[in-house]
């Protein structure tokens, strides 16, 4: 998946001295000729860790792809799965700030998508409701809202305002030492994506849905969210969601994904090779009921 709308670089500068300080402690006995050695040693395991960590970062989508997703595969438009925006009252704790940042960043990337004039508006200011009450005063400014008011007929340009909102506010939490809550967002949105596209999913139309591949395709995404969030184990806000992240993979882990060796194929017409290979899973329909029912009762105690 090819990321272009966020950084990992704030995070990694917080993994980085989380690490050089846990060398230090390691050391701490020891004789002052045995400190540089074990430094080197070190530095060469931290430079492999941030690579690793920078992968697992890139690697999840971000809430305007998770829209992308669900529009792609050809769902209609339904307000009521979005996250009331009346609900911004009931957010103030910092753990329920972030996920809804991210949660209302999916719904209004999803109301953009879908050219919902007004819900565009509205759910921006919720964002900014949600970035202003963790400090990031600058993601979400008057300027950001009237620049949108301006292009709210442009979808190129309210794309770019949407991209931008979301890199802003996780850049600023991952350059202030709180690439903890950054997560937390990321966690936010991307719950609210799949719940949007479990609940669009009609079962009469079960076999062949393309929404339905789309879900799948998230248990890759799951396992990456886990890693991502043991990063800051021992957090209570984010050892909350590691167990509900958990509950959630139990349920993926129920679906095999078979994939077909890859093959290359000569296109007769422009004379270029295909690499091509033929992707089976078994998810029968009770599970997506289950997988259903786990994200809903996820994402309620979310925004609730």
């Amino acid at each position: 998946m090819n990321k272009i709308y966020k950084t990992g670089t704030g995070l990694l500068a917080v993994l980085l001295l989380f690490a050089i300080l846990l060398s230090g402690c390691k050391s701490g006995g020891e004789k002052q000729k045995n400190i540089e050695p074990l430094a080197t040693k070190d530095m060469e395991k931290i430079q492999q860790d941030i690579k690793q960590a920078e992968k697992i970062f890139n690697a999840l989508p971000t809430p305007l792809e998770s829209a992308m997703l669900i529009k792609t595969a050809g769902a209609p438009f339904d307000r009521k799965y979005l996250n009331p925006l009346e609900n911004t009252n009931l957010y103030t704790t910092t753990r329920s700030k972030a996920l809804n940042l991210g949660v209302y960043t999916c719904d209004l990337s999803f109301a953009s998508l879908y050219d919902q004039t007004q819900l565009i508006i509205d759910y921006m200011n919720a964002a900014k409701k949600m970035a202003d009450g963790l400090g990031i005063l600058d993601a979400i400014n008057q300027e950001t809202i009237s620049r949108l008011e301006e292009n709210i007929n442009n979808k190129e340009v309210i794309m770019e305002i949407i991209s931008e909102t979301f890199l802003n506010s996780n850049s600023y939490l991952a350059d202030n030492d709180q690439a903890s809550i950054a997560a937390i967002m990321l966690v936010g949105g991307w719950v609210e994506g799949l719940y949007i596209s479990t609940q669009l999913v009609d079962l009469k139309e079960f076999n062949g849905n393309k929404l339905v591949a789309t879900i799948i395709d998230q248990k890759l995404s799951i396992d990456i969210l886990i890693n991502l969030l043991q990063s800051y184990k021992g957090n209570p806000a984010v050892d909350e969601i590691i167990g509900q992240m958990q509950k959630l993979k139990a349920v993926f882990d129920k679906i095999n994904i078979k994939t077909t060796p890859i093959k290359a194929e000569i296109d007769q017409t422009t004379n270029v090779t295909i690499l091509k290979s033929k992707v089976t899973t078994d998810m029968s329909p009770e599970i997506f009921k289950e997988l259903t029912a786990v994200v809903k009762e996820i994402r309620d105690s979310f925004v609730k």
